[in-house]
């Protein structure tokens, strides 16, 4: 961050890059993995003066770490905070964001002794690693503290009473400072910041939830008599501005030009190869290298051996975590420091382990300096894991995207993306990750076995030529907005204008929770009426965490997401925790705990699920002759049933057990479209065809869908059937999985002829003889892929197709009250 490179280091850059690429594809059979190489060249600083009011103690450290005057951007970003402005800062990973906002918000706590500032970011870990950076500047002014579920109870009332400078999270203010504002009256009336991080992470019913944290946070401040300056930063986005301005409720200037210098990345997109001959260890669903292909061998043998058929004789690829953790073996014997991005724990755990277990063999001293990182893990694990990792010790890390955020680990030299992570904005945040210290660098997305990874890696232009999305998020959704008009009642008593703050939709909820007895009208305002605080859980995981615990020791593994623990932490699951296998001997949902003990099966678990729809409400449609489409509200009913035990090596399933665990409801958004008897008939889908071809087809759009909304295909589900009670037609469903909706259903509506012919082609396109996880397959099918029809399914959609196209329709709004 010093200024312009010079032409001989560009060029040391780019023979660095080239050189990496060239060791990953040195062997030729991986190199005919490699779809397209994207050479994004390096580019040059623009620098300006300090401004004049920034502290002249905190410049002076600035220098001496290396910063000889701001980029542009920096500069812009400060000056418009300086002067009480309300600005958001969108520029790519790396480009000096922090010091953008530090320097004014430092620069005031070092000039008014009263003056307090809030730093929010979505994950623990960036809030740790931005206290070691404002720390490493020893300012005596400053007295900077993280404020989270981490923090000892013992040191949270020194935060109270003497940090000016608090590092905290959403979920924080959100249950801890909130709700008690008048202990922290002091700071609140000090408050002239507040930094919203990494914003471009806040969409969805996450999203909506910290919009109207912030809502509630803005109306205690004024009560205080405070008016804090919102000072945001994020990655690259789509119209930055509005996404800003619609989460804090204010207008916001807006700073996205990046001025910083960037090295060379080239971004390769990979597709595992399909297995011939006998499926070997490391093959799909494998955690283990290709016995006998070494280390860069990419799996699967050479020549002309018969192709390894899997469900519906469908080819099999191998898996991308097992071709990942190939990867990662591979440059880290050549010295390269790799970061692995996955997209679940289980993954991190497999992917770190399969690496590990691919060194022992070919370079044993480096097997520990490979690890896996995700959240569940314990605090302590979490901060030396970060340690190790920004030192070096470890040279290979498999993670989620809780390192997909701006914790500052320089020094990377390549990122291995396994599976495109739903949004092109995660997809250049987490690529960004290699290359910080301004080298050349490597970025490399291998493709799931997957309908949209599979069009990416064969459609580059849809990579590389779009710009990222908007972040999507409502804050007017009632089942997101009443519980927080229920907080803000049991802070304060609501007054007339406070409902303002709150969006158009406050005056109808406040009503509404009136009638239920939830809130209760004085002259005054409206007052919480019960003894307790409202529960409300912002990140939408369905409750408290469930502790995993292992028999006989009493030892407290992690945690689990209680909305996911019903398929991942059953009894009979698999748990796997820093490349330790654990079987899950007990769940107890009261209790919310599993009990696990230690254990070494040559199998996974896979859990089964069965899935109910019922229309609660139409609100748009578009008719046509014989197709009609759908926005509306319904009520999805989910139970997991039993699960599979599969075979690590081969997939093969060796048997079903049944569980008894109970149904889960929810109210959501979605979109959906029903055709005629006739129209089937027409397309040539027989009677016996129809469950498949709307099975099918549902999949595939699931899996498009994140090309025109944003969102990833866990954030979605869907159901299909040859005849919905509530329609009376073969109906197809595809529904946000979060209460109250996304905005995801309402994207697909918008662009439904756009969605559904770019899921017509991608099932169309695939060579496979009868559906395979490229086209029709889901990985999160509760009913094991069956019944699936391929060709019926493109013969279905051809015939939609053709209808709207061929018939203008009729768009109904919903009535108007």
């Amino acid at each position: 961050m010093t200024g312009v490179g010079s032409s001989a280091a560009i060029e040391r850059d780019l023979a660095r890059a080239d050189s990496i690429l060239a060791r990953l594809a040195r062997d030729s059979r991986r190199a005919g993995n490699i779809t397209h190489v994207e050479h994004v060249p390096s580019r040059p600083g623009r620098t300006g003066p300090w401004p004049d009011w920034a502290d002249e103690v905190l410049v002076g450290r600035l220098r001496a770490a290396g910063i000889d005057e701001p980029w542009t951007h920096q500069a812009q970003t400060a000056q418009a905070a300086h002067e009480g402005r309300d600005v958001v800062l969108a520029t790519g990973t790396a480009s000096g964001k922090s010091v953008g906002y530090l320097l004014p918000v430092l620069s005031r706590l070092l000039a008014e002794p009263g003056a307090r500032a809030v730093y929010l970011a979505p994950t623990k870990a960036l809030a740790h690693d931005q206290l070691r950076s404002v720390r490493s500047l020893r300012l005596t002014g400053v007295r900077a503290s993280t404020y989270d579920g981490d923090t000892p109870g013992s040191e949270r009332e020194w935060v109270r009473a003497h940090a000016n400078f608090v590092l905290t999270n959403p979920d924080m203010l959100h249950r801890g400072i909130l709700p008690a504002h008048r202990r922290w009256s002091s700071f609140l009336r000090g408050l002239r910041f507040v930094i919203i991080d990494e914003c471009h992470g806040y969409r969805g019913v996450f999203g909506a939830h910290v919009a109207l944290v912030l809502r509630r946070l803005r109306r205690v401040c004024a009560r205080y008599g405070a008016r804090p300056v919102f000072v945001l930063a994020s990655a690259t986005v789509a119209d930055p501005g509005m996404s800003a301005s619609r989460l804090t409720g204010v207008d916001v200037d807006v700073v996205d030009t990046d001025s910083s210098p960037r090295g060379p990345v080239d971004f390769a997109l990979y597709e595992p190869p399909l297995i011939r001959g006998a499926v070997q260890a490391g093959g799909a669903g494998s955690v283990g290298l290709a016995g006998g292909a070494g280390l860069a061998g990419g799996g699967g043998l050479a020549g002309g051996a018969e192709l390894v058929g899997g469900e519906n004789g469908a080819p099999v690829r191998r898996a991308a975590t097992a071709e990942s953790a190939d990867l990662l073996a591979d440059l880290v014997t050549e010295g390269v420091r790799t970061l692995v991005f996955v997209r679940s724990r289980r993954a991190a755990e497999v992917v770190a382990a399969a690496a590990r277990r691919g060194l022992e063999e070919a370079a044993p001293e480096l097997s520990g300096r490979v690890a896996a990182y995700r959240a569940g893990y314990l605090a302590e694990e979490r901060r030396d894991l970060e340690s190790r990792l920004r030192t070096g010790e470890l040279l290979g890390v498999a993670a989620t995207s809780a390192l997909e955020l701006g914790v500052d680990i320089s020094g990377l030299d390549a990122t291995v993306i396994a599976g495109f992570p739903g949004t092109l904005a995660s997809l250049w945040q987490q690529a960004g990750r290699a290359g910080r210290a301004g080298q050349g660098a490597l970025a490399v997305l291998v493709a799931r076995d997957d309908p949209l990874d599979t069009y990416l890696v064969h459609h580059p232009e849809a990579v590389f030529g779009r710009p990222v999305e908007a972040s999507v998020f409502d804050p007017d959704n009632p089942y997101v907005l009443m519980p927080h008009l229920e907080c803000a009642a049991s802070e304060l008593p609501l007054a007339e204008e406070d409902l303002e703050l709150f969006g158009p939709g406050a005056r109808g909820a406040v009503d509404d929770l009136v009638r239920r007895g939830r809130l209760r009208r004085r002259p005054t305002g409206w007052f919480w009426t019960q003894r307790h605080r409202p529960d409300v859980d912002i990140r939408g995981t369905g409750g408290p965490p469930v502790r995993i615990v292992e028999v006989g020791t009493g030892r407290l593994l992690g945690t689990v997401d209680a909305g996911t623990s019903h398929s991942t932490v059953h009894q009979g699951a698999v748990y796997l925790h820093q490349g330790a296998t654990f079987l899950v001997t007990e769940l107890d949902l009261d209790d919310a705990v599993a009990f696990v003990e230690a254990a070494q099966p040559d199998w996974t678990t896979v859990a089964r699920e069965h899935t109910d729809i019922r229309v609660v409400e139409s609100t748009r449609s578009a008719r046509f002759a014989d197709v009609e489409i759908h926005l509306g509200t319904v009520e999805v009913t989910n139970q997991v049933v039993g699960f599979q035990r599969r075979r690590l090596a081969t997939g093969e399933i060796l048997g079903q057990e049944p569980l008894d665990l109970p149904p889960r409801q929810l109210r959501t958004r979605a979109v959906w479209y029903t055709v005629t008897d006739e129209l089937l008939a027409a397309a040539n889908v027989e009677p016996a065809e129809v469950p498949g071809a709307v099975h099918a087809a549902e999949h595939a759009a699931i899996g498009l869908l994140p090309l025109f909304a944003t969102c990833d295909r866990w954030d979605i589900g869907g159901v299909s059937t040859d005849l919905h009670p509530d329609t009376g037609r073969t109906s197809v469903f595809v529904y946000d999985g979060h209460a109250g909706g996304a905005g995801f259903a309402e994207r697909g509506f918008l662009r439904v002829a756009e969605w559904l012919s770019a899921t017509r082609d991608a099932v169309a396109a695939c060579e496979c003889p009868a559906g395979c996880p490229s086209c029709v397959q889901s990985p999160k099918c509760g009913n094991g892929n069956e019944p699936l029809a391929k060709a019926a399914a493109v013969r279905l959609l051809d015939s939609v197709l053709a209808a709207m196209d061929g018939d203008r329709g009729q768009v109904l709004d919903p009535p108007q009250k």
